[in-house]
């Protein structure tokens, strides 16, 4: 969510430092659990991998590696595998943990609690907050990571970031609200058209009721968010937490005493920068520039 942005959570779901790939990460249990669990089913319904990828619409080799933990299947998958093999819901039962599993390991505690919450409220100082950016702008960002990611992993996580978004959409729909140095929003990360979409992307977004965008403007004298990015994420029962990240590392402040200056930060951040409604205009003028 924070610096999500560049890759993680900040939910950028960037990569861990090392260059893991999300199955080799802590977590993995999971695709262990589910791969034995499709295995099973399949050779129960008489089918080779060749036979059912036919059925589902993967080649067996991706079969292969769903089954052996290696790769992480999207929810279309499993939803065509358990119809297929008729598995009578064991397969969407794992569904929600298997989502969970093509974060990096830092990152999804938070992006359990970012889909849940009832408000969101972030920070961003190091690329376009990853809940408001692009295929082609998070691609691009997990393109330039070092240690380089593989091409799977590259593509697992531009999905997993893209699925992130759905909870702009969700209703009842969550208070959000964005702050953004302006640095960022003219960094052409992947190309100049790459950097026009998420423009327009973030234009779009800040039409919704629920959600303020504002732009951190490079001239201000006074910026207290110097300290760095992080989020603020309202949960269910009205209890915030904050969440931090920076270098694929991460922490989850719970103490209230902490949250609440972190809250306060973010106020005050709000009050430096553009208005929501100057900062869509200040959009607009960056979009005409291109």
């Amino acid at each position: 969510m924070t610096q999500d942005e560049t890759g993680a959570g900040t939910g950028t779901d960037g990569g861990s430092a090392s260059g893991q790939r999300p199955e080799d990460e802590p977590g993995s249990g999971v695709m262990t659990a589910f791969g034995r669990q499709l295995k099973l089913l399949r050779m129960r319904a008489g089918l080779d991998r060749a036979e059912f990828g036919n059925r589902v619409g993967y080649a067996a080799q991706s079969v292969a590696s769903f089954e052996q933990g290696r790769r992480i299947p999207q929810p279309a998958f499993i939803d065509k595998a358990d119809a297929v093999l008729e598995a009578g819901g064991l397969l969407l039962t794992l569904k929600k943990e298997v989502a969970r599993a093509q974060y990096p390991a830092f990152f999804r505690d938070a992006a359990r609690l970012e889909a849940e919450a009832l408000e969101l409220f972030l920070y961003a100082v190091c690329a376009v907050p990853g809940l408001l950016q692009t295929e082609g702008y998070t691609r691009a960002l997990l393109a330039m990571r070092r240690p380089l990611l593989d091409e799977d992993t590259i593509e697992q996580r531009v999905s997993a970031r893209i699925a992130r978004q759905e909870v702009l959409n969700r209703w009842p729909a969550p208070l959000m609200s964005f702050v953004i140095e302006e640095t960022f929003l003219r960094r052409p990360f992947g190309g100049r058209a790459v950097l026009r979409g998420v423009l327009e992307q973030i234009l779009l977004v800040g039409q919704k009721r629920n959600v303020e965008i504002q732009v951190m403007p490079v001239d201000r004298e006074d910026n207290a968010g110097v300290d760095g990015p992080f989020t603020l994420i309202t949960r269910k029962g009205g209890d915030q937490v904050a969440y931090l990240e920076v270098q694929g590392r991460s922490m989850l402040l719970t103490d209230r005493d902490e949250v609440r200056s972190v809250a306060a930060r973010y106020g005050i951040i709000r009050s430096q920068a553009l208005t929501p409604r100057e900062s869509l205009g200040f959009i607009e003028k960056l979009l005409g520039e291109l």
